[in-house]
């Protein structure tokens, strides 16, 4: 670059190359193709089932408990500095004794760590365990930022397989087969996104057995917890944690459907204390000292939106969830180029099989999901981003109309681009 008669060299022109390869993991950046291909002019309102926000739907408006409890903090004046250890306690301890509900042990607020949403959790543990040389095992499908924070962090990613015709279980003998004396965790979703399934205490016993062979510790993300409407329970990782250290990730963002609060932590369930022998426990909150967490004023009203809330509220969100989970199953059932190996019992989301062989004009999930949101103005998430092509997620976290009209939609599509091919 010329200045002055002086050539100058800028030194910055190489930005860390992982960001673009961790940055291709991206749910954002699917959806963000997809809904470039709407028809802006389009008469029909967008239809999104592609996200796993249902806030913006009234019958999934949060407690008014959780809501009077924010608007308090704010309004008691005592929320407006800087997070302290007099606001996080409270905070932490109420998280410890919320998920000490469900474990055959209690858990104390020494092993909570409270994070910026969900997300900010799995950047803070991958970054913990994170360094060239070691890997660590993911599902496939999986939830993309747990495989974008491992690539930023330069870990090996080594994928298992769900099973969709054994329920989306894990294929264990896979695990073992992957796993080497260089894998540090096997991650696990439950209930699970994007598939829906929920795992029972037999299968999760078989998992913790396996990684306490492996000498491997288990991250489960648990974000959706509790949000279970099929025949299985919902069973915390935790629960085993007598047999193998666990690393609980949650949040508020599901269950309470507020997302925008930001409100996420970490549990170790670890009554044996080896995360704090291996000094884990202080990395974890070597990290946390370093990053920004949870609004004070958020971290002041969750002891009292976990203490207040109705058990109305939870049945209610549930009740609708297995009424729209319902809506979905049967309405794919009526869509022959797409099918559904296995009906939701958890989450927001169920995945489908795409057969493009019967839509002579479409080549992939990522060309029918675009040629979607153009025609008819509804958005779905191709399965390419999580790691299946051909598959899509179905998002059902939605007002039962809208859901109706999404998929009656999604079916005139696909009625007619078969036509095509005859």
């Amino acid at each position: 670059m010329e200045d002055g008669g002086r050539s100058t060299q800028w030194r910055f022109a190489a930005p860390n190359p992982t960001l673009a390869a961790a940055g291709e993991r991206s749910i954002q950046k699917a959806l963000l193709q997809v809904h470039a291909c709407l028809d802006e002019r389009g008469p029909r309102p967008v239809i999104p089932l592609s996200h796993g926000d249902p806030s913006s739907a009234p019958s999934f408006r949060t407690a008014p408990e959780a809501e009077e409890a924010l608007v308090a903090a704010v309004r008691s004046g005592e929320y407006n500095g800087y997070p302290t250890p007099a606001t996080g306690l409270p905070a932490r301890r109420a998280v410890a004794e919320y998920l000490s509900r469900d474990l055959p042990y209690m858990i104390s607020h020494d092993d909570i760590f409270l994070t910026c949403g969900g997300s900010q959790a799995i950047e803070t543990v991958m970054s913990v365990f994170g360094q060239a040389g070691v890997n660590i095992l993911l599902p496939m499908p999986g939830y993309p930022k747990h495989e974008a924070h491992a690539v930023f962090h330069r870990m090996e990613v080594r994928h298992y397989n769900l099973l969709p015709e054994r329920g989306w279980e894990v294929d264990l003998e896979a695990v073992e087969a992957l796993a080497d004396g260089n894998t540090v965790a096997i991650v696990i979703t439950n209930p699970n996104n994007p598939c829906g399934s929920v795992y029972t205490y037999e299968h999760l016993a078989k998992i913790a057995d396996i990684a306490s062979k492996l000498g491997i510790l288990v991250i489960a993300d648990e974000v959706y917890g509790h949000l279970v409407y099929g025949t299985t329970p919902f069973v915390p990782m935790g629960v085993f944690g007598e047999t193998v250290p666990v690393i609980t990730l949650g949040a508020i963002s599901k269950r309470w459907a507020v997302p925008g609060w930001r409100l996420g932590w970490i549990a170790t369930c670890d009554p044996k204390g080896i995360l704090r022998k291996t000094k884990v426990v202080d990395s974890l909150r070597s990290f946390v000292s370093i990053i920004s967490g949870p609004a004070t004023f958020i971290q002041g009203a969750i002891p009292h939106i976990i203490k207040n809330t109705n058990d109305e509220f939870y049945n209610n969100i549930v009740k609708l969830l297995k009424e729209t989970a319902e809506i979905c199953y049967d309405a794919v059932n009526e869509i022959k180029c797409i099918t559904c190996p296995h009906k939701p019992e958890g989450s927001f989301f169920m995945m489908v099989k795409l057969d493009v062989s019967q839509l002579p004009d479409i080549c992939d999930d990522v060309d029918f999901c675009s040629k979607l949101a153009k025609e008819e103005s509804v958005i779905l998430l191709p399965g390419k981003s999580l790691g299946m092509g051909n598959w899509l997620r179905i998002t059902f976290a939605s007002e039962p109309p809208t859901l109706k009209q999404g998929l009656e939609r999604v079916k005139s599509f696909c009625r007619r681009h078969q036509s095509q091919a005859n």
